[in-house]
């Protein structure tokens, strides 16, 4: 006798598997709807962008600074972000593996002592030529100083240390305490004296050699009695100071630029601090390294009187603190704070959530 089924096999199966399948789309379903949403709040401009948004605390709806906003009122974020990070490099370096800190520096005074002999080349070259009764020095001196620009874009293209940016970078990192004035004085005193080596190398390369003679030597020897001539009076030293002062300013401005994020092609940069540097340069502004490495190299060709060198070098080692250190760094650094702003965010949600409801 055949066995009795309460139902039907063929049945069972495809009730199950209609069972499965309506289970199976339902899934789908719901997980097609849930990406729909999905898409829908992302596509939406003021969630997004991070723009005001409305929040409910409460029955009370008011506006949130999303990032957007918050990048708005501190748009120098990424230049103090970058910064801090080229610190933690310099300070690492500094501490662990010094030598190779002191070799990146060698190489920024080396750069500075190519192009300032370039610079006195020239002008030197155009010193000496006129047209009929016009002389072209004038010409001679825009050249050289344009001429002079490449230094600091072949010593950012290297990862090289230079002193007087580097002096911008310890102050915004004081300022946010990455990092003790003893470690910043550290920094900042291996990086001159590197800068002095290198530049202490050509400089006894030049020694040996005609290329600080003749006209290069006499434009170099002339530029070097101008700037020891600043200390003789009070306010020859208040002028050395401020031009030290704006040289730096200079510099550091255009490094603003390049750090800041809003630059990104090559050509802007280079740009940039041709600018920066044929201001300084045309004006006769003072650069504490750019001067050590001219007295290092006039002393070891012609000589020099040491101390009214070590004096011009203080002073504009002091002002090209003030002119990178404090005006761009510190400036920066405090305009970018937004500290302050987001311990008074929760202070200012409770009086909105406060208010009765219109």
């Amino acid at each position: 006798m055949a066995p009795s089924w309460p139902i039907c096999p063929h049945r069972f199966l495809n009730d199950q598997s209609g069972q499965a399948l309506s289970w199976l789309v339902d899934k789908m379903t719901h997980a097609f709807l849930r990406k729909i949403r999905q898409w829908a709040r992302t596509s939406d401009p003021d969630q997004r962008e991070g723009r005001k948004t409305c929040i409910s605390v409460g029955r009370q709806c008011h506006d949130e600074p999303m990032p957007a906003e918050q990048d708005a009122l501190f748009p120098g974020k990424q230049f103090i972000s970058t910064v801090l990070e080229a610190l933690e490099t310099k300070t690492r370096m500094t501490g662990v593996i010094a030598h190779r800190y002191l070799m990146r520096a060698a190489m920024a005074g080396m750069i500075v002592a190519v192009f300032y002999i370039v610079n006195y080349a020239i002008v030197g070259v155009f010193d000496g030529l006129r047209i009929g009764d016009a002389s072209l020095a004038g010409i001679g001196k825009m050249l050289g100083a344009l001429s002079f620009g490449p230094a600091l874009v072949f010593i950012y293209y290297t990862k090289s240390e230079l002193l007087t940016s580097n002096m911008m970078v310890v102050a915004i990192g004081h300022y946010y305490k990455q990092i003790s004035t003893w470690r910043a004085l550290r920094v900042l005193v291996m990086c001159l004296a590197g800068n002095f080596a290198g530049g202490l190398v050509f400089a006894a390369m030049y020694r040996f050699s005609t290329l600080v003679e003749a006209a290069t030597g006499e434009q170099a020897v002339h530029s070097v009695a101008a700037k020891l001539h600043y200390l003789s009076s009070v306010s020859g030293i208040g002028d050395l100071f401020v031009r030290a002062v704006l040289c730096n300013f200079m510099i550091n401005l255009a490094m603003l630029l390049i750090y800041n994020g809003f630059i990104r092609e090559d050509w802007s940069k280079i740009f940039a601090m041709l600018i920066s540097v044929f201001v300084f340069a045309f004006l006769g502004l003072e650069h504490s390294v750019a001067n050590t490495v001219l007295f290092t190299v006039v002393g070891l060709t012609h000589g020099i009187d040491v101390l009214p060198a070590l004096g011009n070098v203080a002073v504009a080692l002091l002002g090209n603190f003030v002119g990178g250190g404090l005006l761009i760094g510190g400036y920066y650094a405090y305009a970018n704070d937004d500290s302050r702003w987001l311990r008074r965010r929760p202070h200012e949600d409770e009086v909105r959530a406060s208010e009765p409801a219109e």
